[in-house]
């Protein structure tokens, strides 16, 4: 199971604020991650994508079956 830790939580942030993708569109999320070097954002996304929706629909962070 992935734990978010608070880098990659800061990334998810800057991204969201940026306004610009629907941050349930994973494939964008990815793509701008990439294009801001936040490779570790874009690694968890591929890996732990169950985690990533889950804070994105509930701000909780805790790990998810």
């Amino acid at each position: 199971m992935g734990k978010m830790n608070p880098r990659i939580k800061k990334q998810i942030i800057a991204i969201q604020e940026s306004g610009l993708t629907n941050m349930l569109d994973t494939n964008y999320v990815q793509r701008l991650a990439h294009e801001r070097n936040f490779f570790e954002l874009a690694i968890f996304i591929e890996d732990h994508k169950k985690d990533y929706v889950h804070f994105i629909m509930t701000g909780d962070e805790s790990d998810v079956d």
